[in-house]
């Protein structure tokens, strides 16, 4: 229960950072730090960090710009 209570604020915050940028290089740059604050919160450690770096980076380099 304590990590879905840490889950909604952090996934919050990864959205509303979540693919900001102009070129696919920066969506995905945005998108791998985003992911990385998250999967640092969520998890506590490295490894939670760095899938989420993951995750995030190949999300926000599928996103289209506007």
């Amino acid at each position: 229960m304590r990590n879905a209570i840490k889950l909604l604020p952090a996934a919050a915050f990864g959205l509303a950072l979540a693919a900001c940028g102009h070129t696919v290089t920066e969506r995905a740059a945005t998108g791998a730090l985003g992911g990385a604050a998250v999967g640092a919160a969520v998890s506590g450690d490295v490894e939670g960090a760095a899938v989420g770096a993951a995750i995030g980076g190949v999300a926000g380099a599928v996103t289209t710009g506007r």
